[in-house]
């Protein structure tokens, strides 16, 4: 059987034992999301800070989390993890990479290099109920990751020394080599004086004299897994004796039918010849079988994980299997196509009789579940996360899971870095709430950035939608059966231009023409030379009319152009009615248009549209639909997270539009508060309010839609709310 044959029928059989019913009965859903800066004083908040590596205390009521920007460690009290709170802040003299929590005391790896080639770090011991450094032990390098071993008797330390990419373009070896420290405990206190090192150069066959330990983890048979990431090489050490008592390389991996282009396009139809695994993380599965992360950090990265038995032998390799769950609830990082989705984080415990293991991709921002049968994982959900998961904790004893999200973008007005909480319970996931079908080859349809919603005029629950610039080589409008939960994807056709996928396209509204074509909402922008246009494409995508905007109208353009496009009328008074996102140039401050043109008479005309003041950021539209006599449009702030303050929905009259010629006196419309959105984004899934509330229509039967725009993974959670409001008569 062929490579491509076998990772399609390794696909088809996870895609297979994901719709087992056995255990649908009991599932994660986010409960709760924290927001690190919570944690620290006032005053501070806008400081950079993160959550990396995060641990809970044995009774699982708290949590404590490394944050190497801010120099420092976070606690957060989960008592009640449905209601977090900030549970202190302690400011370390250098950088915590990681942490853990053992009988009442946290211990932190801490970097304290002055450079990369002149590495230091301590592993500093915390009083947890005082907030006090009680002890440092030197640990004669820069540290990452530590582990504790099931007995509590040995804690270990891999000391990477990591490379500087800024020299010789990031090439191994360089000096000093890292270790493997390896300290006894005694009621959660390391024995610093007997700490043991163990050599791990010479095994490797990359780079032998510079091994940089990554990652480690215990068996319950005292043994401690050691990745050596940019080696490409795994060790088993024996924490009592400290000896080296197998290694192996980590090996490579041939994909096919993945995507390896950042090209603007999804194309799950390219290969990556054999690249070494690198793995990051580690974890047992029991004390013979262990799983690692293939995130790839010098030259590999293979985007899926591996399960080995500790003699080496691979027991089990997922190839594009993780990779297509991320792409088919619409998290593929399609700008970070070199390593894709990045699988960086893990984190294995049993939850009642069922061995589970949970897999973090850094750049999809969604944590995979699996269930560990002893041969091939079954997978049974993705779980909503922050921007760039690195760490998670399982804490089986309250039915949790808790991720540490680490990117933060409060810098550029984005979002926060979070720690998130899930429950496990019976009932049903709440995410996702849009998915896509396989095409026919088993490889994801390949979806995001949903910017546009409309509603098939004869046909209750199914739906449409287009992408916007994110995907700019393959323009796309989807068809969604909203009958199923959650919604489907069920076909994609790209929007074509001569028989080529369209250029110079930002489509950010959709409607259906009622004879199988659809009117498009092009948003403009001089500087990319991208013009601002109508344009109706027919059954298969094709555009058969391109509207300009009039010259009296381009006088006062701006880049925040069409958001949306609906129709009013039929036959020959058919008139095509656009939302304009912002004020243009000719717009008085705080108004903004609602375009109309009639494609018969060739006619345009406008109105001006009040927008509500906010205090900070922006307030504009994005989406506008028409239904029983009423215009509605969603209007929001550009804010995100705990800042956000509108994200709502308004109806127009249609008797009161009556929009003038474009060189007349602008009539201002007077609108009416249908709906505040930010209380449905916020209980959703749990998680922060997105900024982009992108699309709303109503169905042929009353229902409305709202779909959230996820700019293709880009600074963004990758998380697309679809929120069903129930029929438009009762949304009030």
């Amino acid at each position: 059987m062929s490579t491509k044959s076998r990772l399609l029928a390794l696909t088809a059989t996870l895609l297979a034992s994901a719709a087992l019913p056995a255990h649908a009965d009991m599932m994660f859903n986010r409960v709760a999301t924290f927001a690190v800066a919570d944690n620290l004083p006032e005053a501070d908040r806008a400081s950079p800070t993160s959550s990396e590596i995060i641990s809970a205390s044995e009774d699982g009521n708290t949590l404590v989390y490394s944050d190497s920007p801010h120099g420092g460690i976070g606690i957060i009290d989960i008592t009640d993890p449905k209601a977090p709170k900030a549970g202190g802040y302690i400011k370390l003299e250098g950088e915590p990479t990681s942490v853990l929590i053992e009988n009442g005391k946290i211990l932190a790896a801490v970097n304290t290099s002055k450079s990369k080639a002149d590495p230091s770090g301590n592993l500093s011991v915390i009083d947890l109920a005082g907030k006090t450094v009680e002890a440092t032990c030197d640990l004669g390098g820069q540290p990452d990751s530590v582990a504790v071993s099931k007995d509590k008797a040995w804690l270990a330390v891999a000391i990477e020394n990591e490379r500087d990419e800024d020299v010789n373009d990031g090439e191994i070896p360089q000096m000093p080599a890292g270790n493997l420290k390896i300290l006894s405990l005694k009621d959660g206190a390391p024995d610093c004086a007997g700490m043991k090192s163990v050599d791990l150069t010479g095994i490797a066959e990359v780079a032998p004299e510079d091994p940089e330990p990554e990652f480690v983890a215990f068996n319950d048979a005292g043994e401690i897994a050691v990745t050596l990431q940019e080696n490409n090489h795994i060790a088993i050490v024996d924490a009592a004796s400290g000896k080296v008592v197998k290694h192996f390389s980590a090996g490579s991996v041939e994909l096919e039918n993945v995507d390896t282009k950042k090209d603007g396009a999804l194309s799950f139809d390219g290969k990556v010849k054999a690249t070494p695994r690198e793995p990051d993380a580690v974890k047992w599965l029991d004390d013979n079988r262990f799983v690692i992360a293939n995130e790839g950090d010098y030259k590999g990265g293979t985007r899926g994980f591996t399960i080995f038995n500790k003699s080496g032998e691979v027991v089990y390799e997922s190839g594009p299997a993780f990779e297509y769950e991320v792409a088919k609830v619409g998290h593929y990082p399609e700008h970070r196509n070199k390593k894709g989705v990045e699988p960086e984080g893990l984190e294995a415990a049993s939850f009642g009789d069922e061995k589970l293991f949970f897999v973090a991709s850094e750049r999809g921002s969604l944590v995979g579940v699996y269930k560990d049968t002893g041969a091939v994982p079954q997978f049974l959900q993705v779980l909503p996360s922050g921007i760039g998961p690195e760490g998670l904790v399982a804490i089986p004893s309250r039915n949790l899971l808790v991720t540490a999200n680490e990117t933060d973008l409060g810098e550029d007005g984005l979002a926060r870095s979070h720690v998130m909480i899930y429950e496990r319970a019976e009932g049903p996931a709440a995410y996702p709430m849009i998915t896509a079908a396989p095409k026919e080859d088993g490889t994801p349809l390949g979806w995001g950035a949903l910017s546009g919603l409309a509603a098939d005029p004869a046909n209750p629950g199914k739906l449409y939608a287009v992408s916007d610039s994110v995907y700019t080589a393959a323009p796309a409008i989807f068809t969604i059966d909203a009958t199923q939960t959650p919604a489907l994807i069920t076909g994609k056709t790209i929007v074509t231009r001569g028989g080529h996928p369209a250029q110079k396209l930002d489509l950010e509204g959709i409607v259906a023409d009622g004879e199988g074509g659809f009117w498009l909402a092009n948003e403009g922008d001089a500087a990319k030379l991208t013009p601002h246009a109508v344009l109706h494409v027919d059954e298969k995508g094709a555009i058969d009319k391109e509207i300009p905007f009039p010259a009296a109208l381009l006088a006062g353009e701006t880049r925040f152009g069409l958001e949306g496009i609906t129709i009013v009328g039929s036959g020959d008074d058919l008139t095509l009615v656009m939302a304009v996102q912002r004020e243009w140039k000719d717009d008085p401050k705080g108004q903004t248009k609602l375009l109309a043109y009639k494609p018969k008479a060739k006619e345009w005309s406008a109105v001006r549209y009040p927008l509500d003041a906010t205090e900070a950021g922006w307030m504009g539209l994005s989406e506008i639909t028409t239904h029983d006599g009423k215009l509605y449009v969603i209007e929001r702030d550009n804010l995100i997270g705990d800042a956000a303050k509108a994200k709502n929905l308004y109806s127009v009259s249609l008797e009161a539009f009556k929009p003038v010629a474009l060189d007349g006196e602008l009539p201002v419309v007077e609108k009416t508060k249908v709906r505040d959105l930010i209380p449905d984004l916020k209980s959703a899934t749990n998680g922060y309010v997105v900024d982009k509330v992108e699309g709303f229509t109503i169905d042929a039967s009353g229902n409305a839609f709202v779909v959230t725009d996820n700019d293709g993974v880009d600074d963004s959670s990758g998380e697309t709310l679809f929120l069903r409001l129930g029929n438009i008569a009762a949304v009030n």
